[in-house]
């Protein structure tokens, strides 16, 4: 059963991928009507909510994007930052939404952030600490190393989870501040369109806590489903 799930998650996480990346494209090829950058976007939002103190940098990579609370930088991937499209703008928008999040104290960023140091720790256990204790699984130590790995998935799951409501309050707030600038983005169909691209920005960060659920639930059934002498 938990093979069974875990395939059907992964076709999902296929799925949800392909469909994201097909409509950034898209989005990205349809010209915003004011011809802002992403970056344009990205500064007056931040002044909008009263943010001076936040750089914006062009990050290396194509969807790069991210905004780190810990030297407050939104970095921008090439295309978002120079940009002048409807994904350029809903990105950008996207990522000041965590910068609006970090300077009112968001709870679920706060949390997010608090676990990011043991969520990396417990990130590179599962690389090694799985792998062995599937080999040396008929044996204590093989057992103890999945129990260890099984701990780490926890961790990592509970990240997952945590950070569902943050992506989806920062797309909230983007679409709402987008939709009250008309000098930013002026028809209702680009506000449409941004509002598709960044939900299937949030579908790919369902499907990956799925997928972790569907790794903690299989770990789960080798561990305590019963199987061992």
């Amino acid at each position: 059963m938990g093979i069974i799930i875990f395939v059907a998650v992964a076709i999902v996480s296929f799925i949800v991928q392909a469909r994201f990346k097909n409509k950034f494209k898209k989005y990205s090829e349809t010209p915003l009507s004011t011809g802002m950058t992403g970056r344009d976007i990205a500064e007056k939002m931040l002044h909008d909510n009263g943010i001076y103190d936040v750089r914006i940098l062009s990050s290396q990579g194509s969807l790069s994007d991210h905004y780190n609370p810990a030297d407050r930088t939104v970095n921008l991937s090439p295309e978002v930052y120079s940009g002048r499209s409807i994904a350029a703008a809903a990105v950008a928008a996207h990522e000041c939404g965590h910068a609006v999040q970090h300077a009112k104290a968001y709870s679920w960023l706060q949390a997010r952030s608090a676990m990011v140091p043991i969520v990396n720790i417990s990130s590179n256990l599962l690389q090694y600490v799985f792998m062995l204790g599937l080999i040396m699984y008929a044996s204590n130590f093989g057992y103890t190393l999945l129990l260890i790995a099984f701990c780490a998935m926890v961790v990592v799951t509970l990240f997952s989870v945590v950070t569902l409501p943050v992506e989806f309050d920062a797309s909230k707030r983007a679409l709402v501040w987008l939709e009250s600038n008309r000098g930013v983005m002026q028809t209702s169909v680009e506000h449409t369109q941004a509002k598709d691209a960044l939900w299937w920005a949030a579908m790919t960060y369902v499907v990956a806590a799925l997928g972790s659920l569907a790794q903690l639930l299989y770990l789960a059934m080798m561990l305590f489903g019963g199987r061992r002498d």
